[in-house]
């Protein structure tokens, strides 16, 4: 089956995963933003801790469902008698429902600025390791 994947997923939001815990997560990485702006609740996606650089078949992963899907921009503002600094920061809150253990068969997108797609296929529980 075909997913979206988000790369580089730290090891404690993967094993929070595969306690099949509801979990929301921030996205601020480039790579994983563009991939995830243009879901939509109910979308499946896979999550893995594989750099995107580094995705390639066999790479593991979850599968979970999009739960909630929310943009937030955030602004920082500094300043003194010599300077003003303005920072603004966009981030997706993802709330996502584990499905799924799956390997990734083969990387059909990686490109910077798209979504990162894969073809992926569901481990079985006794097969899991």
């Amino acid at each position: 089956m075909e997913y979206v994947a988000l790369t580089g997923i730290s090891e404690r939001v993967i094993s929070e995963l595969r306690q099949n815990r509801l979990l929301t997560i921030e996205i601020r990485n480039p790579y994983n933003f563009m991939a995830a702006l243009h879901l939509n609740v109910g979308d499946m996606l896979l999550l893995t801790h594989t750099s995107p650089e580094d995705l390639t078949g066999g790479s593991m992963g979850i599968v979970a469902k999009l739960v909630r899907h929310q943009i937030s921009t955030h602004r920082l503002t500094q300043s003194n008698e010599l300077y003003y600094e303005e920072r603004e920061t966009t981030s997706l809150r993802l709330q996502l429902d584990p499905k799924c253990i799956a390997r990734v068969r083969k990387v059909l997108n990686n490109t910077m600025g798209e979504a990162t797609k894969v073809e992926a296929e569901e481990i079985p529980l006794y097969n899991a390791r």
